[in-house]
């Protein structure tokens, strides 16, 4: 099942080593993991629109708007403005994380790899579903069933045997918590010049 850990809602960092523009570097970890916990815990017993939130939360400030901002763009929590926001179950979660949404992921995962970005992008999936908290078997099921769905596999140009070994040798991209923007923007261009 995913896992959730609380991210800067600035710059995604789980560390205290911020991005150098990030609004909440100095920010106590602590002051970030509880906007978190004021967030998630009032949405986990049920549905509230953000003025609930607002009004049910003592104190809250641009910590826990941010904090409710990231949990929204990294589909945790589902709802409009003026409507019930609600908290995703896991599966549901995991269901709406497996089919990347933003560029150049979607691209990637819509159109598949081609002889020249297949390293860049296997990179940058394995590194997106680390980072939206897939464990490293539910990674690696997906990247299976992508390699063969999106047509990847099958267009050649690896040089191991099989999806498994090559899924396997991209592991360290996982443990290691690698970003994937850059190798995605990279096997996107190529994948665009090939594919259109």
């Amino acid at each position: 099942m995913p896992r959730f850990e609380y991210p800067c809602p600035g710059c995604r960092t789980r560390t205290n080593l911020h991005d150098v523009d990030c609004d909440f570097d100095g920010v106590r970890w602590t002051d970030i993991e509880a906007a978190y916990v004021d967030i998630l815990s009032r949405l986990s017993t049920e549905p509230h629109t953000q003025a609930d939130l607002r009004a049910n939360i003592e104190e809250w400030g641009g910590l826990h708007a941010a904090g409710l901002s990231r949990l929204r763009a990294d589909q945790r929590v589902d709802g409009d403005d003026d409507e019930p926001l609600e908290l995703l179950t896991a599966e549901a979660y995991k269901e709406r994380v497996t089919h990347p949404t933003m560029e150049p992921l979607k691209t990637i995962y819509e159109k598949g790899s081609v002889h020249g970005a297949h390293d860049n992008a296997v990179f940058a999936l394995v590194a997106f579903y680390e980072m939206v908290g897939l464990s490293w078997q539910e990674t690696r099921e997906q990247m299976l069933t992508w390699l063969e769905e999106s047509g990847t596999w099958a267009r050649g140009g690896f040089e191991e045997a099989s999806p498994e070994e090559l899924v396997d040798s991209k592991r360290h991209v996982y443990e290691r918590g690698y970003g994937w923007k850059q190798a995605g923007r990279e096997a996107k261009a190529v994948i665009d010049r090939r594919l259109g």
